[in-house]
């Protein structure tokens, strides 16, 4: 299989979707791998370590048989695309139809990596987590960097110092990871899910978990939560308006697949936050759990409260995060390889058939 890496053009996109470790594996495997020149310099990646890793340097990248993306590709990329072209990458599909629609058009069969299925088998093939442990683990770092406070207890001789009251919403995979992180630089860390399912692990970690009085479990399909009933909603905003009063940093990473994220975070909970405390808004994509939340932004309070709605965090750790990334690329095309290498798309298998958004000149 020829396989293309082209350089990202999405504005602030520093990953690359293959890194020389995985591009070594993939040629050892039979596969020819073709990089454009410059694709890893935003990860820190020199051309050299491609070649030496035994990549062929070139503009053909478009002509290959699969190219590997990060991003979408822009109008132009997609036109680039032809019949029989297999395209991989974060595609977007629930929010970029039209994008979607162009690639299908062009004859191309396209897989995005959000709609990797998450069964056991599949887990090494699980972009959207390995990329929200990056966005995790960065939360926390810049909710530390931008508070005014310490967040571990430190005992000098110049008095105590009490340690920072963390408040993590959501326990995916990027909660997790952040409830680690704080607990890490020595946080005190108290942490909220619907999904009860999760209470185990949340402890596991060191933090504490919130209960919600009233509030049933709201396990979803796939791992994720079900949408609330307005009235469990106001039961949960209510509930965590005291925690949030509570805070020095909330970090918020609630998200239900296809619908707006839920609001979490009101206007009045805010006002109720002392001065210099912190909330890290990862669902600010999907129009953010707080409510002063805007994306690619950060606000700052007239009470001293700084709400960040940064985008695509694991952009900011682009070396670990194209790591992560290939070796979810690798898996995915390890399965798409037939005999000798050769690419063998199997629409019987289920994470072939999921992954599919484009196929046959439609939209899957």
């Amino acid at each position: 299989m020829r396989i293309g890496v082209p350089t990202e053009t999405a504005p602030g996109e520093r990953r690359v979707a293959l890194v020389p470790d995985i591009v070594r594996k993939l040629v050892a495997a039979g596969h020819e791998v073709v990089v454009e020149p410059g694709a890893g310099a935003g990860a820190g990646i020199e051309d050299s370590g491609y070649e030496e890793a035994g990549a062929t340097l070139g503009a053909g990248v478009w002509d290959t048989e699969a190219v590997v993306k990060v991003a979408p590709p822009s109008p132009e990329e997609t036109q680039r695309l032809g019949q029989g072209s297999v395209l991989i990458g974060f595609l977007a599909p629930r929010t970029n139809a039209e994008g979607v629609e162009a690639i299908a058009a062009t004859g191309a069969t396209a897989f995005a990596m959000e709609s990797i299925p998450r069964i056991s088998r599949a887990q090494s093939m699980d972009a959207l987590s390995s990329q929200a442990t990056v966005s995790g683990y960065h939360a926390v770092v810049m909710a530390a960097e931008e508070m005014p406070r310490f967040f571990p207890m430190l005992m000098t001789a110049a008095g105590t110092i009490p340690p920072a009251q963390v408040l993590v919403l959501g326990a995916g995979v990027a909660g997790l990871q952040a409830i680690a992180t704080a607990r890490r630089l020595g946080a005190v860390v108290t942490a909220f899910d619907v999904r009860s399912a999760v209470k185990e692990q949340i402890q596991s970690l060191g933090a504490k978990f919130f209960e919600v009085e009233g509030l049933g479990d709201a396990s979803g399909e796939g791992g994720y939560a079900r949408e609330l009933s307005p009235e469990e909603q106001e039961t949960q905003r209510a509930a965590l308006q005291v925690q949030i009063a509570k805070s020095d940093v909330v970090i918020t990473t609630a998200l239900i697949p296809g619908r707006p994220a839920p609001k979490l975070i009101t206007e009045e909970a805010v006002r109720n936050m002392r001065r210099g405390s912190v909330i890290i808004d990862l669902a600010a994509e999907a129009g953010g759990n707080c409510e002063g939340t805007k994306a690619g932004e950060i606000v700052r309070t007239d009470n001293g409260v700084a709400i960040d709605g940064s985008l695509n965090l694991p952009s900011r750790m682009p070396e670990h995060a194209s790591r992560l990334y290939a070796r979810n690329i690798e898996s995915l095309l390890e399965l798409m390889s037939g005999e000798e290498g050769a690419l063998q798309l199997d629409f019987e298998d289920e994470v072939i058939e999921t992954a599919c958004v484009a196929r046959d000149g439609k939209v899957a």
